[in-house]
């Protein structure tokens, strides 16, 4: 991860750290708690850095408060057609509501191993240096591996 990259995510923990030590000394103190957290909201999308799921969903998109259920929101589970469970929470400084799916089964994208990118090789683009702006040619299963597997001697070759 590069220097600048690292620094920002630093900042990003440590204000969304400061919006829920805020809150926890002083419930009453939303404003301050609202401002750490819309701080770094600006933050994050000023140098296009996405933030984990879990970080997003306890913020208020509406109003940038920090959502701490019987503190800032309230959470109500709800039905919808008899069988999917919904987690509803309400900000209480704005009134903005969010539903969550609450199905144990689900998980989110981020957290499925094809999400994971380990091994960037086929994704990276070839340059094609007789003309930089034309597009690579497909090249076939067989011969794209950077390695291929060394072949066994023949027979003819021993001779």
């Amino acid at each position: 991860m590069e220097h600048h990259a690292k620094e920002a995510h630093l900042r990003l923990n440590y204000l969304y750290q400061a919006a829920h030590c805020v809150l926890a000394q002083n419930p009453e103190n939303v404003e301050l708690a609202r401002f750490y957290c819309h701080t770094q909201k600006t933050i994050a999308r000023r140098l296009v850095i996405r933030q984990d799921p879990s970080v997003k969903r306890t913020l208020c998109k509406n109003c940038c408060s920090l959502l701490i259920p019987g503190v800032t929101a309230t959470t109500r589970q709800r039905r919808q057609n008899g069988k999917t469970r919904f987690t509803v929470v309400k900000c209480l400084s704005c009134g903005k509501s969010r539903k969550f799916l609450n199905n144990p089964d689900h998980t989110l994208w981020v957290d499925r191993p094809e999400a994971q990118m380990t091994d960037p090789g086929p994704y990276r683009k070839k340059k094609n240096k007789q003309n930089p702006k034309a597009r690579p040619e497909s090249v076939p299963a067989a011969e794209s591996t950077a390695n291929p597997k060394p072949q066994p001697p023949s027979a003819d070759s021993q001779m």
